[in-house]
């Protein structure tokens, strides 16, 4: 009677700790969820996609093919300015290293075409040095000093969001050589953004 009973007390025992093994706390449960962990958890459908929280399976993008380039500004008001009629859709599909070649000509003949007595600017340039300078239509980034469209001393070392572009290319046209000639038509008449610049990226402004 005394050995049934032990045998009935160590079965209760090994029920409880099965029981015990199998509560629903075990080490899959999902904490956190991720989508580029490289494990299907979740609500995934596949490894770190589909469900509510990840991109949908099945739709990477595809960049694969020729690119073609539709259009181009890296000096802002080059391309509006000087890539006008007759040329300025091949002005936009035209590589950087083959602008000057072709369309310097073009630049000279509408440079002065909008100042007929244009000679030189207050950077020293003549008709043609400059539109080959502009021609080459990239925004150059100098790596030591002030990076700047224009601030007095240096020029085209890059673009600060507060340089004042129009002005500066308004003046190298009509300002003559001691940027005097032509005050009428040297300035937009715009001192500055509407908004203030965040001063983090994207540095866009606020609404206003």
């Amino acid at each position: 009677m005394k050995l049934y009973k032990l045998k009935t007390l160590f079965a209760v025992v090994l029920t409880a700790l099965l029981f015990v093994q199998c509560e629903n706390d075990d080490d899959n449960v999902i904490t956190q969820i991720t989508c580029s962990d490289g494990i299907m958890n979740g609500e995934e459908t596949d490894v770190d996609c589909g469900g509510p929280d990840c991109e949908p399976c099945g739709e990477t993008l595809d960049f694969s093919g020729t690119y073609v380039q539709e259009d181009q500004m890296g000096r802002p008001g080059i391309n509006i300015i000087f890539g006008t009629e007759g040329f300025k859709d091949a002005y936009n599909v035209t590589v950087p290293s083959e602008m000057q070649a072709a369309f310097q000509d073009k630049f000279e003949e509408k440079l002065l075409t909008v100042n007929p007595a244009y000679t030189t600017n207050i950077l020293g340039l003549d008709a043609e040095e400059y539109t080959t300078l502009l021609s080459k239509d990239v925004l150059w980034l100098a790596q030591t000093g002030a990076t700047t469209y224009s601030n007095g001393t240096e020029i085209l070392t890059g673009r600060a969001l507060t340089d004042d572009v129009a002005d500066a290319s308004l003046l190298w046209i009509f300002g003559g050589a001691d940027g005097l000639e032509n005050p009428e038509l040297t300035n937009d008449g715009v001192p500055a953004n509407d908004a203030t610049f965040s001063t983090s990226f994207p540095y866009l402004a606020e609404p206003f």
